[in-house]
């Protein structure tokens, strides 16, 4: 069965596009053109509680006729009505409803589709619209495009209109994995350890930065990406030193990557560039595995690998959430697990929590935990949580004293929320929002 179509339709600047990314994540939000296409109709695949869908995202509309769908932008946003099996037509809850809402819901209405009306640009649950009840759709929510508000309620709404498909990994679309790290940590050695080991089914795949080539790897039926930087290394200046040629590898990796393999040294142990460098990771918003390479010397240096990881640990204290995996690519030993950790990091990177389970669970958190109000502040509450993103997972709390909210408070949420939802792997975002009056 054909995944089911869904178009946004609307006049301009009523945040159709904003909603298009906020659906579909940071990083699907990036859509191809389509042969015989033009800008004003973009595709993008995306998914919500496991149910798979195409959104389509159309140029405006302006009543610039009597009839509103005419024109080329109107002609494309008509191609994306007819294929589409539900149309979520949004409107500007701001501006209220005007004459090309009206022109609009006409030819919705003469087009026989599943139609929903979005008010956009709605912060409160039912400020601003009663008036667009005129426009004769049975089913009408309101939204927040930018700041995700009632965005999963939305695609629960929508998907109720529409047959189930399940969604199936792209076997056509493999990981892509930035191996970083401080020179000499074995980078270069594990990378061809991998690729060696499954020689028959690796190709190599231009890149998308000058004289690179990536490796591509399948194992176990997954398929990985390997964001090779050899490229990079020969772009020096003079005064460049090693250490800041390896920064500038590590951040043009990542900004192609889904998930960033930091390479650690047993034998040299922990340097300040090793944190540089997952710092710029964390920067980047990348699920991150801290993957410490030669311990197949660990032996004879006396090594224990519990004492060694809680090293890591101190060093690297804003990843507490990044598993550590230990391997030698000299030996093989450890990359089966240190592949499945970034396989399941990714998938963590992605995951999306409807706003009922959220809310129960800030709700227990809460109750047993309540936060307490310093000194000469505001008591503080937490009214409800929403999330708003993907890669990474992002979430608003909206608190009725902000910045009453002592920073430990706001760690302890993101801790049950990793508790619960089993974030491993991947950062995630916790934003504090203002009650709106």
């Amino acid at each position: 069965m054909p995944i089911p179509k869904i178009a946004l339709v609307g006049r301009p600047n009523v945040g159709k596009s904003t909603l298009f990314n906020r659906i579909c994540g940071r990083r699907k939000a990036i859509t191809d053109r389509r042969p015989g296409s033009t800008r004003d109709r973009n595709y993008a695949e995306a998914s919500w509680q496991g149910a798979a869908f195409e959104l389509i995202d159309t140029g405006g509309l302006l009543l610039q006729t009597e009839d509103p769908l005419l024109g080329p932008a109107a002609a494309q946003a008509q191609l994306a009505i007819d294929e589409a099996d539900l149309v979520l037509f949004v409107v500007d809850g701001r501006a209220g409803l005007l004459p090309d809402d009206q022109a609009i819901a006409a030819r919705l209405r003469r087009g026989g589709k599943k139609v929903i009306v979005v008010v956009n640009k709605i912060e409160g649950p039912e400020e601003g619209t009663e008036e667009f009840a005129r426009l004769g759709f049975a089913r009408m929510l309101a939204v927040s495009a930018e700041h995700g508000q009632g965005v999963g309620d939305l695609l629960d709404a929508a998907l109720e209109e529409l047959p189930r498909v399940a969604i199936v990994e792209d076997a056509a679309a493999p990981l892509r994995v930035a191996i970083v790290g401080r020179p000499n940590v074995g980078k270069s050695s594990l990378l061809n350890r991998l690729l060696g080991s499954e020689r028959s089914v690796v190709s190599a795949i231009p890149g998308t930065t000058r004289d690179a080539v990536d490796s591509l790897l399948e194992r176990g039926g997954k398929k990985f990406l390997f964001v090779d930087t050899a490229g990079i290394r020969r772009v020096r200046h003079l005064e460049e030193n090693v250490d800041h040629v390896a920064v500038v590898q590590a951040r043009r990796a990542l900004e192609r990557a889904d998930v960033a393999l930091v390479i650690l040294d047993a034998v040299e142990g922990l340097r300040e560039m090793d944190a540089t460098i997952a710092g710029y990771v964390q920067e980047a918003g990348r699920p991150v595995i801290l993957v410490v390479n030669k311990w197949d010397r660990a032996g004879e240096l006396e090594l224990k690998q519990r004492a060694f990881e809680q090293a890591v640990r101190d060093h690297l204290k804003f990843l507490p959430w990044a598993p550590v995996i230990f391997v030698s690519a000299r030996s093989g030993r450890g990359l089966t697990a240190m592949l499945s950790a970034a396989d399941r990091a990714h998938a963590a990177s992605r995951t999306r929590i409807a706003t009922g389970p959220l809310n129960r669970l800030l709700g227990r958190a809460t109750a047993a935990h309540a936060p307490k109000a310093a000194k000469g502040s505001h008591a503080v509450k937490l009214l409800y949580a929403t999330q708003i993103g993907v890669d990474p997972p992002t979430f608003i709390l909206s608190i009725n004293h902000p910045v009453d909210l002592h920073f430990s408070y706001k760690r302890y949420l993101e801790n049950q929320l990793r508790e619960e939802f089993d974030f491993r792997g991947t950062p995630i975002v916790l934003k504090v929002r203002g009650r709106r009056h």
